[in-house]
């Protein structure tokens, strides 16, 4: 691979997916795309992509593997019957899906062992606005040869790219992250609830806590929505958070830690996503404390 030159392959067209390949594309990269949906293609195509009619023929032609899944099971049937047959040394997979740690550590020690193909995991912040302006937070995990290449692939669609250390541990950032958004999204719902039902002006709260230290950028983004109840289009899904602090559960377990304020925030999304929201946006968790 040359430092100007990369051939990309981008598995995972979703909602993404689709406006971090598009970036590329604009960057001059070549792109080859993949996704389980082919009818979701149409729009990188048109910017410029090319489709594989296989993940292992787009492995087999590409450089950099780039990988924007949904959840760790999407990940490991991607990766183990397909990837797996057409690695090797000269190629490098970047995850920028957010999955669970260990089986990271797992996938990317098989790839290595088995193929001798290098691993970074660069789950992302920052949400599909980020994704479109290319102003997303990357916190990345793989030896620093590695991480190299991917700061130079995924320029197009960071502000921020941070190397956290080995093969891991940027997934284990990226539920730090989660913690915090997912505990912030729910107080955020419960106060506006609150707000609405004291008669105050909804519209004015993010206003009017703007700069303060109770401002944030999930408060910027979903107050005017809770405010307004507008909830569409889904930018995240309710099951994503959800998905994340089942994750951080998990690693809490794993090391005799404790996280009770997210595992409180973690039965509240599951008692959301049971009353129908789990494919909603966060936003709709202002229903969460407005109904009976």
């Amino acid at each position: 691979m040359t430092q100007q030159n990369y051939r990309l392959g981008f598995i995972g067209i979703g909602l993404m997916g689709k406006p971090l390949c598009l970036r590329l594309l604009a960057a001059g990269f070549s792109v080859l795309v993949w996704n389980r949906s082919p009818d979701k293609l149409a729009e990188v195509l048109a910017a410029g992509a090319s489709q594989s009619s296989s993940i292992a023929e787009l492995v087999q032609a590409v450089d950099v593997v780039i990988l924007c899944l949904a959840d760790t099971a999407a990940v490991e049937a991607v990766v183990i019957p397909h990837v797996l047959t057409q690695a090797s040394a000269d190629k490098l997979l970047i995850d920028l899906s957010s999955i669970h740690p260990q089986t990271t550590r797992q996938l990317a020690d098989r790839l290595q062992t088995e193929a001798g193909m290098a691993w970074v995991d660069a789950p992302v912040s920052g949400g599909t606005v980020g994704a479109e302006q290319g102003n997303l937070a990357i916190m990345a995990g793989g030896a620093e040869v590695n991480v190299a290449v991917a700061r130079e692939v995924l320029r197009p669609l960071y502000r921020q790219l941070t190397h956290m250390g080995g093969v891991g541990s940027g997934q284990i950032t990226k539920i730090c992250n989660q913690m915090i958004v997912s505990c912030n999204v729910l107080v955020i719902a419960e106060m506006m609830a609150l707000a609405k039902q004291a008669g105050v002006e909804l519209s004015q709260i993010p206003l009017a806590l703007a700069g303060g230290f109770a401002d944030s950028r999930p408060l910027q983004i979903v107050g005017p929505e809770m405010a307004e109840n507008r909830f569409e289009p889904v930018k995240w899904r309710v099951k994503t958070l959800l998905k994340d602090l089942n994750m951080a559960a998990d690693l809490s377990a794993s090391l005799g830690s404790a996280v009770p304020m997210s595992g409180l925030a973690a039965q509240l999304l599951q008692l959301h996503g049971n009353r129908g929201y789990l494919e909603q946006d966060p936003s709709t968790l202002l229903k969460l404390y407005s109904q009976n």
